[in-house]
């Protein structure tokens, strides 16, 4: 089959139900054709909805364009504008984190205007973060040390304090006077009195990429802007009641304002596409039954797990780049321990990892990467066991992720996507049934230029968790024909 564009890949996706209903009903028995008939009719005109997911989806992932904002928010590049002028923006977490709104700002950029608004329309604790060896240098200790610190976001407040040569210090303009001060790399620990009515933050190493909350939003707000890498933020609150504002509150109040309102979840998006992740450790002679590939390991520089790229090619060993071609067959594989390593049959996990290592060595050239940390996409080895007692119980694999909390898939694959980049690829082309992985990559730059298929065998252990991949979760079962042409 000719190779798809992203766009047709959207439009086999947004039918998938109904070609998968219609591969169905080409080999059902005659009696049962009936009621086939009407899933397909159903699944046909389903497919402006399924679009609308797909699309969504993708941008969750980190779609075709990266910087897209999630729709009725502001884009991360003008929030940033903003913050390199002085203004306030209001950022947001996610509604199974604090669900607030917290305005945030540069801390050099304040002013007593700026701080009286602040004051004004938030909780009035206003606190300022920063990294760890600002606060080290500025002697501001944790407040409670971590093992005693009960807060159930573990917000990591210092000792609070005022600027010296502060009166009382709760004014607007003093309380401003000391945010700038924080926020000067030429301030001494002695420029401060301790305790005082500002209270200083430490945010985590890695900002929202490692913690996806609003002392992290701070400091990469602040820094991305261009500003020292410390940032002012309070809570906004209702004025009815002094209540937490939430989304309804918090359009209202930033459209009053004239404020960006962003999200930390494009944020993360935003930082994943711009900045290095990985690094690359290692290098060796990997031979194995389908010839000698070249093992590549890399470490994440945001959670230490050490993932590897499986390399297929003629070249030369000082320089890895020279086996990598245009439009090369590409694997992007999650782990799974119990699939890739014990051949579980409730998967078909290991199975296509064999057919990628096959396909990849007929044609000669090609690279599979190993994503570690992804068991049970995403959820981990435990709770993926658990699921599977729940599926035992009647649960298919995305409810049984439900049932545990978690999202169906909560996979994201920028630390593929910067392996694939680090290796020298430009052009691929992918082996997946999934779409959102298909998607997921070339919105790193990489260019996807066509889909390859992977079908492993139909057993009666998954034959179900097959099902489910196709009819919940979009996956491509649709081109038998080009399949069997592949493996013949």
């Amino acid at each position: 089959s000719p190779p798809r564009t992203p766009r047709s890949v959207a439009r086999i996706f947004s039918m998938s139900r109904a070609s998968s209903c219609a591969f169905a009903l080409a080999r059902a028995p005659r009696r049962a054709r009936a009621g086939a008939v009407g899933a397909f009719r159903e699944a046909k005109t389903s497919s402006t909805r399924a679009r609308a997911v797909f699309a969504h989806d993708a941008r969750a992932r980190g779609g075709e364009d990266p910087d897209a904002p999630t729709p009725g928010f502001a884009s991360v590049a003008s929030a940033l504008e903003d913050v390199a002028r002085g203004k306030f923006v209001v950022v947001l977490d996610s509604e199974d984190r604090e669900n607030e709104g917290d305005l945030i700002a540069a801390a050099d950029k304040v002013t007593a205007e700026s701080m009286a608004f602040m004051i004004r329309h938030t909780s009035g604790l206003v606190c300022v973060s920063m990294e760890d060896d600002r606060a080290d240098a500025l002697d501001l200790p944790l407040m409670v040390d971590s093992k005693a610190n009960k807060d159930a976001m573990k917000t990591a407040f210092t000792v609070s304090v005022d600027l010296a040569a502060s009166t009382t210090g709760i004014s607007a303009g003093e309380r401003a006077a000391t945010i700038n001060a924080l926020g000067d790399d030429n301030t001494t620990a002695g420029a401060f009195v301790r305790p005082g009515h500002v209270f200083p933050l430490r945010a985590r190493p890695g900002g929202v990429l490692k913690r996806a909350g609003h002392t992290e939003a701070a400091v990469d707000l602040s820094r991305m802007a261009g500003s020292t890498p410390v940032g002012v933020l309070c809570e906004i609150v209702k004025d009815s009641d002094g209540s937490m504002a939430r989304l309804p509150d918090l359009e209202v109040f930033a459209k009053t304002h004239g404020l960006k309102l962003v999200l930390i979840s494009d944020m993360i998006r935003y930082r994943r596409a711009r900045e290095k992740l990985v690094e690359r450790t290692a290098v060796a002679r990997l031979p194995t039954e389908w010839g000698n590939f070249t093992c590549v390991s890399y470490t994440s520089m945001l959670d230490g797990i050490e993932h590897v790229a499986l390399v297929y090619g003629d070249f030369d060993e000082t320089n890895i780049n020279k086996a990598i071609g245009d439009d090369m067959l590409v694997r992007v594989h999650s782990e799974c321990l119990t699939g890739d390593i014990f051949k579980s049959a409730r998967c078909d996990c290991g199975n296509q990892l064999d057919l990628a290592m096959e396909r990849v060595a007929k044609e000669g050239q090609g690279c599979i990467v190993y994503l570690r940390g992804q068991e049970g996409r995403g959820i981990g080895l435990g709770h993926k066991l658990r699921a599977y007692n729940l599926q035992d119980e009647g649960r298919d694999t995305v409810q049984a992720n439900e049932d545990l909390g978690f999202p169906a898939d909560t996979r994201e694959y920028g630390i593929g996507a910067q392996i694939l980049q680090d290796l020298g690829v430009k052009t691929l082309r992918l082996m997946t049934n999934n779409p959102a992985k298909y998607h997921g990559l070339s919105g790193y730059g990489l260019s996807v230029t066509g889909r390859v298929p992977l079908f492993a065998p139909i057993t009666m252990e998954n034959k179900r968790y097959i099902d489910t991949k196709r009819l919940k979760m979009g996956h491509l079962f649709e081109d038998a024909a080009t399949e069997a042409e592949l493996t013949s």
